[in-house]
C-alpha cells in the first residue's frame, strides 16, 4: 500500500510504501530526487532519465520526494552525480555524519516522520532556496522551448544547461521531455484520447507520443494506462479505471508541484507515474 501527504517542507511530499504484490515495479522519470529509508538504511534516489525497475521486495519503504531542483542544495551533492542511481547516504556524506542522521531517523516515531524532520533541518541550515530551478521548471512545464526559456530567464543557453545539470541531473531538453511525459500521462489518465493528448502536450502526433513513452518509461502507453484501479491518496482521487470504467481526476495526478504541494501521485500495475516507490517497492 502506498500513501503520501504534503510535507511541511515547501514543495516536498512525504510518502510510505509497503508492497502488497509480488514482482518488480516501475518508477517513471519526473525530475525529482528522494531521500529514502529502507530496512534502517538511508539512500538517495537520483533523477531518472528512464524508468527505474524496482526489486519487488515486500518490506516497507519511506521517503521524502523533493521539489525538482531543490535536493542538491539540501543533500550537498550535484544532481548529475546521482543521475539514474540509488546510492547509500553513507557513500555521499562523511561516515560519522551519515550515521548520526540514520540514527536520528531510526529513533523517530516512524521513518517518514524522521525523514521529514531531517529534511526540514537540512533546509533550515541551507537557507533560502535558489529561485532559478523553480523558474526553469515553471517555464518548461508551461511548454516553452529551451531557447525561449533561456531568453525569458535572461541567461544564455550554456548557463541554462550548466545550471540544469547541477539542479536536475540533466540538461533542459531532457527535463522538458520528462515534464512533457508527465503532463501527457496525467491528461491521458483523465480519459483524454491519446491523439488529443499528443496534440495538447506538444507532440507531433500520437506516434511521437508513443515513442517518447516507450523510451522514457520502458513500456507502451497501453501498458501504462491499462488495468488501472481506483486509489485514494492524500484526499486526491486520481483518474484510474475501476472494473474498466473511466474515472475523472479531482486534480492533476503525477506532478505534485504542478498542482499544489502534496497532491496525489498515480500508480497502476505496480507503476508509479511520478517519483517515489512503485507498488512493489523501490
Amino acid at each position: 500500500m502506498y500513501a503520501e501527504r504534503a510535507s511541511r517542507l515547501a514543495g516536498a511530499v512525504v510518502w510510505t510504501s509497503t508492497p502488497t504484490e509480488p514482482g518488480p515495479g516501475r518508477v517513471l522519470p519526473d525530475g525529482c530526487m528522494d531521500l529514502l529509508w529502507h530496512d534502517g538504511r538511508l539512500l538517495v534516489a537520483g533523477p531518472d532519465t528512464r524508468a527505474h525497475v524496482t526489486e519487488g521486495t515486500r518490506t516497507p519503504w519511506a521517503g521524502v520526494r523533493f521539489y525538482p531542483g531543490t535536493a542538491p542544495a539540501l543533500l550537498g551533492v550535484p544532481a548529475a552525480e546521482l543521475r539514474d542511481r540509488r546510492v547509500d547516504l553513507a557513500d555521499l556524506w562523511p561516515a560519522a555524519r551519515a550515521r548520526r542522521l540514520t540514527a536520528r531517523v531510526n529513533a523517530a516515531p516512524d521513518p517518514a516522520t524522521g525523514l521529514e524532520e531531517a529534511a526540514l533541518s537540512r533546509a533550515a541550515d541551507a537557507g533560502p532556496p535558489d529561485p532559478l530551478p523553480a523558474r526553469i521548471v515553471a517555464a518548461l512545464e508551461a511548454g516553452r522551448a529551451v531557447a525561449a526559456t533561456a531568453d525569458e530567464l535572461g541567461i544564455g543557453a550554456r548557463r541554462l544547461h550548466r545550471r540544469s545539470l547541477a539542479a536536475f541531473g540533466y540538461g533542459p531538453k531532457t527535463l522538458a521531455r520528462v515534464l512533457r511525459l508527465q503532463r501527457a500521462l496525467a491528461l491521458a489518465r483523465s480519459g483524454t484520447p491519446l491523439a488529443e493528448t499528443a496534440a495538447r502536450t506538444g507532440y507531433a502526433d500520437q506516434a511521437h507520443l508513443a515513442r517518447d513513452v516507450r523510451e522514457l518509461a520502458g513500456a507502451t502507453p497501453g501498458e501504462l494506462l491499462g488495468g488501472q484501479r481506483r486509489e485514494q491518496v492524500d484526499a486526491v482521487t486520481v483518474g484510474v479505471l475501476d472494473d474498466g470504467v473511466p474515472l475523472t481526476p479531482e486534480g492533476v495526478p503525477g506532478r505534485p508541484f504542478a498542482v499544489a504541494p502534496g497532491a496525489g501521485q498515480l500508480r497502476v500495475q505496480g507503476v508509479h507515474l511520478g517519483r517515489g516507490v512503485a507498488q512493489q517497492g523501490e
